[in-house]
Order: C-alpha cells, then structure tokens, then sequence
C-alpha cells in the first residue's frame, strides 16, 4: 500500500461558527456535532476568527480510492505508529484516510510505516 506526503504544514481549529470559511480553499475538512465545529487546514489559511486552533501538523495520505468494504487499514496503521509512541489525529474522505502527526513525529512516522511494509512517497 502506498503513503504519500502533503507537502504543507496544519493546523487544527475549534469555530464558533461556519460563516467566515472560504470553502474553495484547496485542503480544507469540517466536522460538525451537536457540541462542537472542527477545521482542518493548511496553517496559513485558518480564518481569523477561530475560538482556538493548533498548529505544527503534518500529514500523509493513503494513495487510490479505498473501497469501503476494506477493513484494518486505519488499524494497522495507527498500530504501528502508536507502538513507536506517536499519536495521530485521522479524517477520512469518501475516497481515503488521512492521517496527521505532529511535526516533531512526522519522519518517525514515515520510517515506521515503511519498515511496515509500506511505500512512502
């Protein structure tokens, strides 16, 4: 299976609202519950108006369109990373999963997931 590197830092933020987001921004995931907004975002667009945010992740993806009858794939890989200790915040697409880490973890991470077997690009 392949990973693949995004080449930009961040950031994760708590909104109070939705109106001030520029969806048209190019990597941009909202989670909305009853209690809470979440963004994630590239660091350099986080809206001025986000009640917190924190910055200094990375991220990787896996390649290809995932069929949803797949099963593990988050697990093995979230195993092999918390096993060298690093911790992950996950968001997943209709196509694929994300995984961030924080930037002082992000080569380790890449290291571990290819002594696990995977291709990092």
């Amino acid at each position: 299976m392949e990973i693949r590197k995004l080449p930009y830092d961040l950031s994760v933020c708590k909104l109070a609202d939705t109106g001030p987001l520029d969806t048209e921004k190019d990597f941009y995931f909202i989670g909305r519950t009853a209690d809470e907004i979440s963004l994630v975002c590239k660091s350099g667009d986080v809206p001025e108006t986000v009640l917190a945010r924190e910055d200094g992740w990375k991220a990787y993806y896996i390649a290809g369109t995932l069929d949803f009858s797949l099963v593990g794939i988050l697990a093995g890989i979230s195993s092999l990373l918390a096993a060298q200790k690093i911790g992950i915040f996950a968001v997943s697409t209709f196509n694929t999963d994300y995984i961030l880490v924080k930037e002082k973890d992000f080569e380790r991470a890449m290291r571990a997931l290819e002594e696990g077997g995977y291709m990092v690009r």
